[in-house]
């Protein structure tokens, strides 16, 4: 394993880009995929042209099978109409897709995730005091029960990976289990700039791998719970030159996300 602490030159690629590639690899045989703009579009679009050609991108807009000409500036940007199958009201999308059970996967992120995949981005602090106020949930509870699968990327530090979330937006494993009414499985990938976690039985936040670079030290000095972690842990693989030719040349070439 690389040195603790190494930087991006000594890696040759950022922390985004190893996020980027390690959650495309999860995306392997995925068919109908949910996203949003940003690093999951990327990661979906890497995705495409490396483990899962056939991956079907669909936006909370209502595009279904968009292949976008560039990078969206948000989930209404008109470039998500490129090579789309079926462009459709929101309605439609969320009535008979997601809740038809049609998404396979559907990433999420948030301002707090805490060891169960439980998410917010409702209100950092009281709900009716907040310290900071935040976008709140739009389609996200329901993509979150309804989906078959959810994967998250997002940073990791203590205040985003909490006990013990200070609102529940979007529901992982509550406190270790999901109703039974909820056809979606909750979280099962979280990814992150040190690692790639799973969830255990018990709706658990389990560490899978360290990224290059990154100890067992400093991922536990990134949480804020007591992380459950094997006792062999292996090393996420790192971005391969294809990988990252098609991040910098033809995904993000101006690096906004990287």
């Amino acid at each position: 394993m690389s040195g603790a602490g190494a930087t991006a030159r000594e890696l040759g690629y950022t922390k985004s880009e190893m996020m980027i590639a390690a959650s495309a690899r999860q995306l392997r045989g995925v068919r109908n995929c949910f996203v949003g703009v940003g690093l999951p579009n990327i990661v979906c679009n890497l995705a495409q042209r490396t483990v899962a050609p056939d991956l079907q991108l669909v936006y909370e807009s209502g595009a279904y099978g968009a292949r976008p000409e560039r990078l969206p500036l948000s989930i209404g940007d008109p470039t998500l109409a490129t090579g789309a199958t079926a462009i459709t009201s929101m309605f439609e999308l969320f009535a008979y897709y997601l809740q038809a059970g049609l998404i396979d996967v559907a990433f999420l992120g948030g301002a707090q995730i805490d060891r169960f995949g439980n998410l917010n981005t409702t209100a950092i602090g009281d709900y009716a005091q907040p310290k900071v106020r935040l976008p709140g949930s739009g389609g996200a509870c329901e993509i979150a029960i309804n989906a078959k699968k959810i994967f998250i990327i997002m940073p990791q530090s203590k205040r985003s990976f909490v006990d013990t979330v200070d609102f529940v937006t979007s529901p992982g494993h509550l406190g270790g289990t999901r109703p039974k009414e909820w056809q979606g499985q909750g979280p099962t990938v979280v990814v992150t700039g040190l690692g790639v976690y799973g969830f255990d039985a018990g709706g658990e936040m389990t560490l899978e791998s360290l990224h290059p670079g990154v100890t067992l030290e400093e991922v536990r000095d990134n949480t804020g719970w007591d992380l459950k972690a094997p006792a062999e842990i292996r090393e996420t693989a790192a971005p391969t030159d294809e990988e990252l030719r098609l991040i910098r040349e033809e995904l993000d070439p101006e690096g906004t996300y990287t």
